[in-house]
């Protein structure tokens, strides 16, 4: 339905950092943004690394002014 709606980026959001969602978008051809203040998740360890991987690989965690 997206795609036949021209959408090629998706901005993602959640209470969890919200990595498997961006590797199925990167998946299905749809160009991930992650706004860093619309993200979270209850270790902050964890959810920096997955941030910085997804920021490496997948797509681009931005700040939320971006």
């Amino acid at each position: 339905m997206l795609t036949a709606h021209g959408v090629d980026t998706l901005i993602v959001t959640g209470a969890s950092t919200v990595r498997t969602t961006v590797v199925d978008a990167i998946q299905h051809a749809f160009r991930p943004v992650v706004p860093r203040e619309a993200v979270g998740d209850r270790n902050p360890d964890a959810h920096e690394a997955n941030l910085y991987d997804i920021d490496a690989k997948y797509g681009d965690v931005v700040s939320l002014e971006e």
